[in-house]
Protein backbone atom coordinates (compact mmCIF):
# COMPACT_ATOMS: atom_id res chain seq x y z
CA UNK A 1 0.00 0.00 0.00
CA UNK A 2 1.43 3.04 -0.60
CA UNK A 3 1.68 6.53 1.06
CA UNK A 4 -1.07 8.41 -1.25
CA UNK A 5 -3.67 5.26 -0.11
CA UNK A 6 -2.84 5.54 2.94
CA UNK A 7 -3.23 9.62 3.22
CA UNK A 8 -6.18 9.31 1.44
CA UNK A 9 -7.69 7.07 3.58
CA UNK A 10 -7.47 9.26 6.74
CA UNK A 11 -8.45 12.20 4.96
CA UNK A 12 -11.07 10.96 3.34
CA UNK A 13 -12.50 7.78 4.85
CA UNK A 14 -12.27 8.61 8.64
CA UNK A 15 -14.18 12.16 8.58
CA UNK A 16 -17.26 9.78 6.38
CA UNK A 17 -17.29 6.80 9.38
CA UNK A 18 -17.55 9.88 12.09
CA UNK A 19 -20.30 11.44 10.30
CA UNK A 20 -22.30 7.84 9.43
CA UNK A 21 -22.03 7.08 13.43
CA UNK A 22 -23.06 10.64 14.32
CA UNK A 23 -25.99 9.54 12.19
CA UNK A 24 -26.60 6.61 13.24
CA UNK A 25 -26.21 7.25 16.61
CA UNK A 26 -29.43 10.37 16.06
CA UNK A 27 -31.22 7.81 14.55
CA UNK A 28 -31.10 4.92 17.44
CA UNK A 29 -32.43 7.47 19.51
CA UNK A 30 -34.98 9.00 17.79
CA UNK A 31 -36.14 5.22 17.50
CA UNK A 32 -36.00 4.12 21.08
CA UNK A 33 -37.11 7.08 22.86
CA UNK A 34 -40.23 9.13 20.09
CA UNK A 35 -41.25 11.30 22.68
CA UNK A 36 -38.02 13.31 22.46
CA UNK A 37 -38.12 13.91 18.76
CA UNK A 38 -37.67 17.71 17.51
CA UNK A 39 -40.54 17.00 15.33
CA UNK A 40 -44.19 19.47 14.97
CA UNK A 41 -47.04 17.45 14.08
CA UNK A 42 -47.96 20.08 11.44
CA UNK A 43 -50.77 20.90 10.32
CA UNK A 44 -52.28 19.85 13.64
CA UNK A 45 -49.55 22.00 15.53
CA UNK A 46 -48.55 25.19 14.76
CA UNK A 47 -45.02 26.45 15.04
CA UNK A 48 -45.12 29.66 17.66
CA UNK A 49 -43.26 32.26 16.32
CA UNK A 50 -41.78 35.69 17.56
CA UNK A 51 -44.03 38.57 17.75
CA UNK A 52 -41.67 40.00 15.69
CA UNK A 53 -41.88 37.41 12.89
CA UNK A 54 -42.43 38.89 9.20
CA UNK A 55 -45.22 37.05 7.48
CA UNK A 56 -47.38 38.38 4.50
CA UNK A 57 -48.29 41.89 4.21
CA UNK A 58 -51.22 43.75 5.66
CA UNK A 59 -52.97 47.32 4.49
CA UNK A 60 -54.11 49.24 7.28
CA UNK A 61 -57.28 51.11 6.83
CA UNK A 62 -59.46 54.14 8.44
CA UNK A 63 -62.44 54.50 9.72
CA UNK A 64 -64.28 55.07 6.72
CA UNK A 65 -62.46 51.53 5.29
CA UNK A 66 -60.15 53.31 2.73
CA UNK A 67 -56.70 52.16 2.96
CA UNK A 68 -54.57 54.67 5.37
CA UNK A 69 -51.60 54.45 2.25
CA UNK A 70 -51.07 58.06 1.27
CA UNK A 71 -49.22 56.85 -2.17
CA UNK A 72 -45.67 58.33 -0.86
CA UNK A 73 -43.83 55.82 -2.72
CA UNK A 74 -41.39 55.34 0.29
CA UNK A 75 -42.16 51.81 0.73
CA UNK A 76 -41.60 50.85 -3.27
CA UNK A 77 -38.50 52.99 -3.04
CA UNK A 78 -37.07 51.27 -0.45
CA UNK A 79 -37.79 47.98 -1.33
CA UNK A 80 -34.47 45.64 -2.29
CA UNK A 81 -36.66 43.55 -4.45
CA UNK A 82 -38.52 45.52 -6.17
CA UNK A 83 -42.04 43.69 -5.64
CA UNK A 84 -44.25 46.62 -4.55
CA UNK A 85 -45.83 48.43 -7.48
CA UNK A 86 -48.06 51.78 -6.57
CA UNK A 87 -50.05 53.72 -8.51
CA UNK A 88 -51.05 56.81 -6.90
CA UNK A 89 -54.41 58.93 -7.39
CA UNK A 90 -55.67 62.13 -6.61
CA UNK A 91 -58.03 61.55 -3.11
CA UNK A 92 -61.60 63.27 -3.28
CA UNK A 93 -61.03 64.71 0.47
CA UNK A 94 -59.18 67.69 0.32
CA UNK A 95 -57.60 66.76 3.82
CA UNK A 96 -55.65 63.74 2.08
CA UNK A 97 -53.65 64.45 -0.70
CA UNK A 98 -52.89 61.41 -2.50
CA UNK A 99 -54.02 58.07 -2.13
CA UNK A 100 -53.00 54.36 -4.34
CA UNK A 101 -55.36 53.43 -7.07
CA UNK A 102 -53.24 50.45 -7.35
CA UNK A 103 -50.87 48.82 -4.73
CA UNK A 104 -49.67 45.23 -5.87
CA UNK A 105 -46.93 43.43 -4.06
CA UNK A 106 -45.37 40.39 -5.56
CA UNK A 107 -44.62 37.52 -3.06
CA UNK A 108 -42.44 35.69 -5.31
CA UNK A 109 -40.02 38.92 -5.29
CA UNK A 110 -40.41 39.70 -1.42
CA UNK A 111 -37.89 39.05 0.77
CA UNK A 112 -39.92 39.86 3.63
CA UNK A 113 -37.10 42.17 4.92
CA UNK A 114 -39.40 44.67 6.47
CA UNK A 115 -38.01 47.62 4.88
CA UNK A 116 -41.47 48.83 3.61
CA UNK A 117 -42.81 48.93 6.97
CA UNK A 118 -40.16 50.37 8.41
CA UNK A 119 -40.25 53.30 5.75
CA UNK A 120 -43.74 53.54 6.29
CA UNK A 121 -44.06 57.27 7.74
CA UNK A 122 -48.03 56.68 8.95
CA UNK A 123 -47.94 52.74 9.71
CA UNK A 124 -50.03 52.12 6.40
CA UNK A 125 -48.33 48.69 5.64
CA UNK A 126 -47.22 45.87 8.47
CA UNK A 127 -46.30 42.48 8.46
CA UNK A 128 -48.71 39.82 9.91
CA UNK A 129 -47.64 36.55 11.15
CA UNK A 130 -49.30 34.60 8.37
CA UNK A 131 -46.65 32.00 6.77
CA UNK A 132 -49.05 29.84 5.01
CA UNK A 133 -48.81 31.42 1.79
CA UNK A 134 -48.94 28.46 -1.17
CA UNK A 135 -50.21 29.49 -4.60
CA UNK A 136 -50.56 27.39 -7.91
CA UNK A 137 -50.42 30.18 -10.30
CA UNK A 138 -47.60 33.44 -10.70
CA UNK A 139 -50.62 35.38 -10.69
CA UNK A 140 -52.26 34.18 -7.57
CA UNK A 141 -48.99 35.70 -5.45
CA UNK A 142 -49.40 38.68 -6.72
CA UNK A 143 -51.61 40.46 -3.72
CA UNK A 144 -53.65 43.39 -5.04
CA UNK A 145 -54.48 46.58 -2.67
CA UNK A 146 -58.40 45.00 -2.19
CA UNK A 147 -56.52 41.47 -0.95
CA UNK A 148 -53.97 43.10 1.36
CA UNK A 149 -56.62 45.17 2.95
CA UNK A 150 -58.82 42.08 3.89
CA UNK A 151 -56.89 39.22 5.17
CA UNK A 152 -59.40 36.77 6.70
CA UNK A 153 -56.16 35.04 8.38
CA UNK A 154 -55.52 37.67 10.47
CA UNK A 155 -58.31 36.40 13.02
CA UNK A 156 -55.94 33.29 13.83
CA UNK A 157 -52.75 34.28 13.37
CA UNK A 158 -52.13 37.81 14.35
CA UNK A 159 -50.09 40.96 13.39
CA UNK A 160 -46.67 40.56 13.18
CA UNK A 161 -44.19 42.99 12.93
CA UNK A 162 -44.25 46.86 13.31
CA UNK A 163 -41.24 48.97 13.80
CA UNK A 164 -43.22 51.02 16.63
CA UNK A 165 -44.65 48.02 18.94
Amino acid sequence: MSTTTVNAARDYLLPILKGLRITIGHMAESLLHPRRRPVIEYPEVKRQYSPRFRGVHKLTTREDGSAKCVACMLCATVCPAYCIHIVAGEHPDPRIEKYPVRFDIDLLRCVYCGFCVDACPCEAIIMTQEYETAVTTREAAVIDKERLMQREALSRVGLGYRPRQ
